[in-house]
């Protein structure tokens, strides 16, 4: 049975020339959303998924503009609204080293090289430059872990362990 990973979902349709406004989900969306690329639709309510190829990909303001071979118009995506964008595990490929897909990392147990438990990965935030891993401790408060050579030390998506070096004031 294949495994599926969502890497977004169609929120609405951009223009009248049958793009649609996605809301990424994706560790990689300059690989994932390439040219040609195949992706499959999962509409609410449904188990059989559409087949998409690639047309077009750009990037507007929070979202990812894409359009699709053999649809030319809003009117023929319009239907895909709400639809969640997926990918099979056999297309996830193989990636270079320090780089890891987010459902290796979201569960991880995360310490300090002296040992100290921080808690679990619960999420990962893209907001710029490097990825944010927030990580849930114990007494239920979140930290905010820069992915970033100078604090992240080891990660074993094996294991599910990572360990950090953490600056000065970052887990107070």
């Amino acid at each position: 049975m294949e495994k599926w990973f969502n890497v977004g979902k169609i929120v609405n349709t951009q223009g009248i020339k049958g793009e649609v406004r996605v809301i990424s989900k994706t560790d990689f969306p300059e690989k994932r959303y390439k040219v040609g690329n195949v992706l499959y639709l999962f509409m609410p309510n449904s188990n059989t998924p559409i087949e998409l190829t690639v047309k077009s990909h750009r990037t507007h303001k929070n979202f990812e503009i894409l359009s699709f071979e053999g649809f030319h118009n809003i009117n023929e995506v319009e239907k895909f609204r709400d639809g969640i964008i997926k990918v099979p595990e056999s297309q996830l490929g193989v990636l270079e080293d320090d780089e890891f897909y987010y459902h290796e990392i979201i569960g991880c147990l995360v310490s300090t090289t002296e040992e100290e438990e921080i808690g679990k990965v619960t999420e990962i935030l893209s907001p710029g430059a490097n990825d944010v891993w927030v990580v849930k401790g114990k007494d239920g408060k979140e930290v905010l872990i820069p992915y970033i050579h100078d604090v992240v030390k080891k990660v074993d998506v094996k294991e599910k362990t990572i360990i950090i070096d953490p600056m000065e004031g970052l887990l107070s």
